[in-house]
C-alpha cells in the first residue's frame, strides 16, 4: 500500500426531501447565485425546479439562471456562464442535474476569476488558483462529479472532450435524494450504472500490492450496484435500490477507493474520444471500451483479473487454467451490460473503424504521451483496443 492523503470536504445531504434544504445551504456562501441546469422541462417534471427555487427565494437568495446544458457538456455554454457571472457579480454556482451540469458549473467556477481562456485548464496550459464555490442537487447517479475533483467538457471545435482536476472544484455541498431518480429512462439508468462500475474498476485494476481493504471496498460497491440495477429497471420507484446505487456512485469517485493505490483511467480517456466525436452517451461508450481494454491488458496480471472474475463476477476458479477464469469474467461483465440494455460493440453505437487512428492519436496528444497506469498505452495500443471493440 502506498502513502496517501485522503480529504474530501464535500458535505453530503442524503435522503427524502433534502432538496428543500438548498436555500439554507446556499445562504452560508452567497445571496446571489447562478442556477445551472438542463433545458426547461426536465427538472420541472420532477417538481424539483419549483421546490429548489422556493427554498432559495425563501432564504433571500437572488437567482440568475443558465439553462440548456446537454450531454457531454459543451464549452460554449461555459463561456456564457462565465459572462453571466461577471456581468451580475455572482459568487456562487448551484448545479441542478447530472454530471454534465455539474462539470459545466465547475468549469464556469474556474473560468470566472481567470483572466485567460477557461479551456487553458483542459489543455493543461494553466492550473486554477481561485474558483467560485459550487453546490449541487444530483438528478443522475453516474459521474460522481458531486464530490469529485474533476470536470470534463467538450469543445465542439476539434471534437475534443477533455478533463482537468483540481481540489478547488470539489463542491461545498451535494444534495442526494433518490426520489429524484424515479423518472429516469431505462437507457439513462443503464448508462449511469455502467459509468459507476467503470469508476470502480479503474480503481480495482491497480498494480499496487497489499491493498486488500480497498479491494474489498471496490468489490462491495461494484456488487451492490450490479445487484440493485435490475431492481430499479424493473421498478423505477424502488427507493431503497436507488439509494444503494446513488450512494455507490458517489463513493466510486470520491477518492476513498483510490487510497493507497494507483488508479487507471485509460478506459475513460479512450471513451472520451468516442463521445467527443460521435456525441454518444458516456456510459454506453464505456460498456464497449472497458471489456475491450480488459481483453487487451489482462495477460499483464492474470492473477488480478482472475480475482476480479471470482470475487466480482462470481466465476468458479479454473485451477488448471486461470486464463479461462479471466475470460469467463469478462464475458459475464459483457452479459450484464447486455442484460441492462447496453451495447458491447462499436457497431452497437453505429461507429465504424474509419476514425480509429485519428482517435488513438488524439487520445495520446499525437503520440506524445501514454494513457493508463496498469499498462501504459501508446497510440498503437489504443488503436488495437478500438479494433477489439468492433
Amino acid at each position: 500500500m502506498l502513502n496517501f492523503i485522503f480529504q474530501n470536504a464535500t458535505k453530503i445531504i442524503f435522503g427524502r426531501g433534502t432538496e428543500n434544504q438548498v436555500g439554507k445551504e446556499v445562504k452560508d456562501y452567497s445571496n446571489k447565485i447562478l442556477f445551472v441546469s438542463y433545458g426547461k422541462g426536465v427538472i420541472e417534471k420532477l417538481g424539483l425546479y419549483d421546490r429548489a427555487i422556493t427554498s432559495l427565494k425563501t432564504s433571500g437568495i437572488e437567482v440568475i439562471e443558465l439553462r440548456g446544458v446537454v450531454a457531454n457538456g459543451k464549452l460554449d455554454l461555459v463561456y456564457e456562464g462565465i459572462r453571466l457571472c461577471k456581468e451580475n457579480n455572482i459568487n456562487f454556482i448551484l448545479a441542478v442535474g447530472g454530471g454534465s451540469v455539474i462539470d459545466t458549473a465547475k468549469s464556469i467556477a474556474v473560468g470566472v476569476p481567470y483572466q485567460g481562456d477557461v479551456w487553458d485548464f483542459f489543455a493543461e496550459k494553466a492550473i486554477p488558483e481561485k474558483v467560485l464555490p459550487i453546490g449541487t442537487i444530483l438528478t443522475i447517479p453516474a459521474s460522481g462529479s458531486e464530490t469529485s475533483n474533476a470536470a470534463v467538457i467538450t469543445r465542439v471545435d476539434g471534437s475534443l472532450k477533455r478533463a482537468f482536476k483540481s481540489e478547488l472544484i470539489r463542491p461545498k455541498f451535494s444534495i442526494l435524494n433518490p426520489e429524484l431518480l424515479y423518472t429516469l429512462p431505462p437507457y439513462q439508468i443503464a448508462c449511469g450504472v455502467t459509468d459507476i462500475m467503470a469508476h470502480d474498476m479503474e480503481r480495482y485494476f491497480s498494480s499496487v500490492t497489499h491493498v486488500d481493504l480497498t479491494d474489498r471496498l471496490c468489490e462491495a460497491v461494484f456488487k451492490s450496484v450490479m445487484l440493485h440495477a435490475p431492481l430499479v429497471l424493473k421498478n423505477p420507484k424502488n427507493y431503497d435500490a436507488w439509494a444503494e446505487i446513488m450512494w455507490g456512485g458517489t463513493i466510486a469517485h470520491n477518492d476513498l477507493l483510490t487510497t493507497g493505490r494507483v488508479q487507471d483511467l485509460a478506459s475513460h480517456d479512450i471513451e472520451h474520444e468516442l463521445s467527443g466525436i460521435y456525441d454518444v452517451a458516456h456510459g454506453a461508450g464505456l460498456a464497449v471500451i472497458f471489456p475491450a481494454w480488459m481483453k487487451y491488458v489482462y495477460k499483464n496480471d492474470i492473477e488480478r483479473f482472475a480475482q476480479f472474475a471470482v470475487r466480482m463476477m462470481n466465476v468458479d476458479y479454473f485451477f488448471k487454467d486461470p486464463e479461462l477464469t479471466v475470460l469467463e469474467g469478462i464475458k459475464k461483465l459483457e452479459d450484464f451490460y447486455v442484460s441492462i440494455g447496453m451495447p458491447i460493440r462499436l457497431k452497437g453505437l453505429g461507429i465504424t473503424d474509419d476514425r480509429f487512428k485519428e482517435m488513438a492519436l488524439k487520445a495520446t496528444y499525437n503520440g506524445t504521451r501514454t494513457l493508463g497506469n496498469f499498462v501504459k498505452l501508446g497510440h498503437k495500443d489504443i488503436y488495437n483496443i478500438f479494433k477489439l471493440a468492433v
